[in-house]
């Protein structure tokens, strides 16, 4: 690409503007004259679609044609520039630029340039304006009590949801441009004086080594900078809610917003923050600490139940009672498979379901999972390929996948089920718990740009004080630190006073 820096004549910057944008048909030029006698040629150059064309008729087309005959000739031909730009333009953001390259790719990305003939300098008018999605309610992260917003596509829009969150100084929104080609924005967010400094620096050192022609979603960032690429467990959180955002700024961590896409990336994470619901943070502590338990309960089920049907039936019998024995045994009577392979079909028409659901159309996905269940079920059952009880521990097993808040750690601990469920097949119970050491072991050694997987349990000893909202949840005046695993700048983030003016037979009643 060509760089011109001095040149003043209007058509030789034209001449390569259309080079470079050669058989674009949503190119706009739109050359003008202005002054009364011998006008001073100018062009305003733009794509069609990415500007607001109200704002560049209305307040620079109009205002350029219309002021300048009221303005003196002496003063057009001596310093137009100066003119046009504090005078003329009623536009809110004005930018000279000198190198036609940056020109180029502020028009790329929805500006418009204003050339002057006789002018080394153009203009770079502000005047972003593409169709929108209008905010709304998260479509992945619904709750009951929050609130109801959610991210769109737009970058701008979705910085200042988090800005009406953090009306703070220290709240810091670095832009960055990532795509060799895309050119995408993407912006970084974190609170000055609360971010761990290591954290941030590993994630801006990171980003700095992405070198791809196109960024369209952040699953292309998260993929490029993430520590283990070949675990089954996300290392970076997801989510299209802004109050998320805000909070996880507020515990110390990074936030990477990416236009195009209403998801944002949280770093870092540990396994515990995925199983957290924004809404545990809106309710009482009791009830958010019984539904925790709750959920922690359905994890279990969702991943060990189809293995301990398979362990149990196929090798240890004897450990259930003898009625429970003889049942589960006349209950499997007639059907050919072993309980690994009656397991194994239930689950991977589970799936098949599941995956079929999420593809269709809402309102038919809905019923396809609904209707498809309850009628493959039964005629499996009826035509004696799987026994009544097999059916029964896959609808829990399905219903239990669900109490987990993060749809892409359950995608995780769906895949781990049929590792159980494979180990259980060879070696029983003892299969099991050799997967889970295993699992375990992978855990305890996966980071997330530095902070361990397993925090604040692997660490109770250092990080205690973050034991107060983790499986369950302890009353907010009890939370005064943030959390330890995350930063350790700005610790306190709550000062009770209520004892202290009230007394203690206040906070009883």
């Amino acid at each position: 690409m060509t760089v011109i820096k001095h040149d003043e004549e209007l058509n030789k910057k034209l001449d390569i503007i259309k080079k470079e944008f050669k058989d674009c048909d949503d190119l706009i030029i739109r050359e003008f004259e202005v002054g009364i006698d011998k006008g001073h040629k100018m062009a305003l150059v733009y794509i069609d679609g990415l500007i607001d064309k109200v704002l560049i008729s209305d307040f620079a087309l109009e205002n350029l044609i219309i002021d300048s005959r009221l303005a003196q000739p002496n003063e057009i031909k001596s310093n137009i520039k100066e003119l046009i730009k504090n005078k003329t333009l009623a536009i809110t953001e004005i930018k000279e630029i000198e190198d036609i390259n940056e020109a180029i790719k502020n028009i790329l990305v929805g500006e418009t340039i204003l050339f002057i003939d006789g002018v080394k300098e153009c203009l770079m008018l502000s005047s972003r304006g593409w169709p929108t999605r209008s905010v709304a309610e998260p479509q992945t992260e619904v709750v009951i009590r929050g609130p109801r917003d959610g991210f769109t596509e737009t970058l701008k829009m979705n910085t200042s949801l988090v800005r009406r969150r953090i009306r703070d100084t220290n709240f810091k929104i670095k832009n960055l441009s990532l795509g060799k080609r895309s050119k995408t924005d993407v912006a970084l967010l974190y609170i000055e004086n609360i971010v761990n400094q290591e954290v941030l620096e590993e994630v801006k050192k990171r980003i700095d080594t992405i070198d791809i022609d196109s960024i369209l979603e952040t699953g292309n960032i998260e993929q490029l900078i993430e520590d283990n690429s070949f675990s089954l467990f996300p290392q970076m959180q997801y989510t299209e809610r802004p109050d998320v955002v805000a909070a996880s700024l507020y515990e110390g961590r990074v936030a990477i917003l990416v236009d195009n896409t209403p998801l944002a990336l949280v770093i870092p994470v540990t396994l515990n923050t995925f199983l957290q619901s924004p809404e545990d943070y809106y309710e009482r502590w009791i009830i958010t600490s019984l539904i925790r338990l709750l959920r922690l309960v359905a994890t279990v089920f969702s991943l060990f139940l189809p293995s301990l049907y398979i362990a149990i039936t196929s090798f240890h019998p004897d450990m259930l009672p003898t009625d429970l024995a003889l049942y589960l045994a006349a209950t499997r009577q007639g059907v050919p498979f072993p309980a690994f392979t009656e397991a194994f079909i239930m689950e991977g028409t589970l799936e098949f379901l599941r995956e079929a659901g999420v593809r269709l159309p809402r309102p038919i996905g809905a019923t396809i999972g609904i209707v498809g269940g309850l009628v493959i079920g039964q005629a499996a059952v009826q035509a004696g390929i799987v026994s009544p009880l097999m059916v029964i521990i896959v609808a829990i097993t399905a219903i239990s996948s669900f109490a987990t808040p993060s749809y892409n750690m359950a995608i995780g601990f769906r895949m781990l089920r049929f590792v159980f469920m494979f180990s259980a097949s060879i070696f029983g119970l003892y299969g099991i718990i050799l997967a889970f050491l295993v699992v375990l072991i992978n855990l305890a050694n996966l980071r997330s740009f530095g902070v361990p997987y397993l925090s604040p349990l692997s660490s109770i000893g250092e990080n205690y004080r973050d034991l107060k909202d983790t499986l369950i949840k302890l009353p907010i005046f009890s939370m005064k630190f943030r959390p330890k695993v995350y930063t350790n700048k700005d610790s306190v983030r709550l000062n009770y006073k209520r004892k202290k003016v009230f007394g203690e037979d206040d906070i009883k009643k």
